[in-house]
């Protein structure tokens, strides 16, 4: 893992985009932000409705930001809840990226930076769909 990695602006992308967060319902505002291989800085917010369980988390934002903007992998991922903290994705969202960036991607968690081959450990792929 890279140690010269400026953690910090990319985390204070993902603090400066979480106040656009749309959550209404929950009061819990989530920011993401991340780097593709190309060096395209992502990010997104999460986006609540009244139908809770269609609620778009952070990530997805991003993820759609990647594939809209001409898609490439991502290398670095950071995600922080609306007071600044660096928070874990949850399941679903460790799956999509995962899917967008596979055991190399890199996340700031709150246990230090770890690739996502120890955050989502076997993960489920498109590999597997051949088999």
């Amino acid at each position: 893992m890279a140690d010269d990695f400026d953690w910090p602006a990319l985390t204070d992308e993902a603090r400066r985009i979480s106040r656009n967060a749309y959550a209404p319902y929950s009061h819990y505002p989530v920011g993401a932000a991340a780097l593709a291989d190309d060096g395209r800085l992502l990010t997104g917010c999460n986006v609540e409705n009244a139908a809770y369980g269609v609620t778009l988390c952070a990530e997805c934002g991003l993820v759609s930001s990647l594939v809209a903007t001409g898609g490439g992998r991502l290398t670095h991922f950071v995600c922080v809840n609306g007071a600044g903290e660096v928070i874990m994705p949850c399941g679903r969202c460790r799956q999509l990226l995962f899917e967008h960036g596979g055991n190399e991607l890199l996340l700031l968690t709150v246990r230090g930076v770890r690739p996502m081959s120890e955050v989502l450990p076997d993960a489920f792929g498109p590999d597997d769909l051949t088999r």
